[in-house]
């Protein structure tokens, strides 16, 4: 099942269990944010500590084909975001799926 986290939702959550106030925790996930994105865009690679490592990679251009119609299209060259998820991660997840 498909659960959406919202930033709101987020904002809340350490609103509540931190006690700043609901602006300071906006400011400080969106710090966060910021962060991760930029070390992303300069190194390419971002390992958080049992959580998992964020690594953007580049896709070279291919050729496509629709299915139905089998018509030939070129998909262009992109970057494309990837996660890895530690082994602690992992193991905690299985562990409590029972």
């Amino acid at each position: 099942m498909r659960v959406n986290l919202t930033k709101k939702e987020i904002v809340s959550s350490i609103y509540m269990q931190l006690g700043f106030s609901k602006k300071v925790s906006e400011t400080l996930l969106d710090d966060i944010l910021d962060l991760l994105v930029e070390k992303l865009v300069i190194n390419k690679k971002v390992k958080i500590s049992k959580f998992g490592t964020f690594i953007v990679k580049n896709k070279k251009s291919r050729v496509g084909r629709n299915p139905k119609t089998k018509e030939e299209k070129k998909i262009s060259e992109r970057n494309v975001l990837l996660f890895k998820a530690s082994k602690e991660l992992k193991n905690y997840i299985n562990e409590n799926e029972k």
